[in-house]
């Protein structure tokens, strides 16, 4: 997910699948000015952190679902019920306007689109292969190199090594424990996300509140119908899968944008991407009591290498954020 912020290849790392930050920026600010709700600001603080948390939770238990699911509607008939369902949803709540937008609107909406199913149906090819928790740290390393690249700064060479010997564990030289093929479709997936992150920025620019994210759903949904229809066929109406997918949309689309909206409104977007950066440990975890996707020492290793390598980004991009800052501001 990314995380909102004024220019969108210099903020801290984002992180997987649940992402309308930069789209749902506007509505955060707009929310901003309500009324503080009673409580202590730490109380507050830890409220939203655990939202933040909560959403994590949410994303990747919807990804070891979707993961069990996969036998009964195979990889891209998961992803179309999740995204056919996650567009309704955002369809029917944010009644995005479809008049008065130009040509290069609709560009950068349908890129955006593209680049979501792209994103989805990659990662979701890659869970079929290998366990959820390396699937997600290899995945992150898509925006990780964005944010190292973007910034230009020689500490960020630190993370980017940490985050190199975090695949090299992992791929115990050679991917030995790991479907070769599985790993390309997550390092494929990270590549889309950090697409994403761009052209989610770009859309929440042209479109209001979340129009943006609802559109470019629907784009993605329409092109991955035909390619879950081909591999599911007539599976994709049965009822007990359509539930079971529209629970996938709800865990890993629908609720953790509320949450996060929710939390977004009194959390720093630093401590929101510092938390982000869990999402490995949080998706290894889900892996393991949903899938009974155990780890190795090494595997767990090179996760946690991946996720200080994420927080030592967004630690450098905040720190240079306050150095900017003149005295007395």
């Amino acid at each position: 997910m990314n995380v909102p912020r004024a220019e969108p290849l210099e903020g801290p790392v984002s992180t997987p699948s649940t992402a309308a930050d930069s789209l749902s920026a506007p509505l955060v600010a707009e929310t901003s000015t309500a009324q503080p709700s009673a409580g202590t600001p730490r109380r507050r603080s830890l409220g939203s952190i655990g939202l933040v948390l909560s959403a994590g939770i949410s994303v990747q238990f919807g990804g070891a679902l979707a993961a069990s699911l996969m036998p009964r509607a195979g990889a891209l008939g998961v992803v179309t019920l999740r995204l056919v369902a996650a567009a309704l949803v955002l369809l029917v709540v944010c009644r995005p306007r479809v008049r008065g937008h130009g040509r290069a609107d609709w560009a950068t909406v349908i890129v955006f689109g593209l680049t979501m199913a792209g994103m989805n149906g990659l990662f979701y090819q890659s869970i079929a292969r290998i366990p959820l928790g390396p699937a997600v740290a290899l995945e992150v390393l898509g925006p990780l190199a964005l944010s190292v690249l973007a910034s230009r700064r020689a500490i960020n060479l630190v993370w980017a090594g940490l985050a190199l010997a975090g695949v090299v564990l992992l791929s115990g030289g050679g991917f030995g424990s790991l479907d070769v093929v599985g790993v390309l479709f997550a390092l494929g997936a990270g590549a889309m996300w950090a697409a994403y992150i761009v052209f989610s920025a770009r859309t929440g620019r042209r479109f209001p509140q979340a129009d943006g994210l609802a559109l470019a759903m629907a784009v993605a949904a329409v092109v991955f119908l035909p390619l879950g229809i081909v591999e599911s066929g007539t599976r994709l109406l049965d009822p007990t899968t359509i539930a079971l997918g529209s629970a996938v949309a709800v865990l890993s689309s629908v609720l953790p944008y509320t949450l996060e909206l929710i939390a977004l409104r009194r959390l720093p977007a630093s401590t929101f991407a510092i938390l982000m950066s869990l999402e490995p440990a949080i998706a290894a975890t889900a892996g393991f009591l949903v899938l009974s996707q155990a780890l190795s020492a090494t595997e767990a290793a090179a996760i946690a290498l991946v996720i200080a390598a994420s927080m030592g980004v967004v630690l450098t991009q905040t720190g240079r954020g306050k150095a900017e800052v003149p005295e007395g501001h």
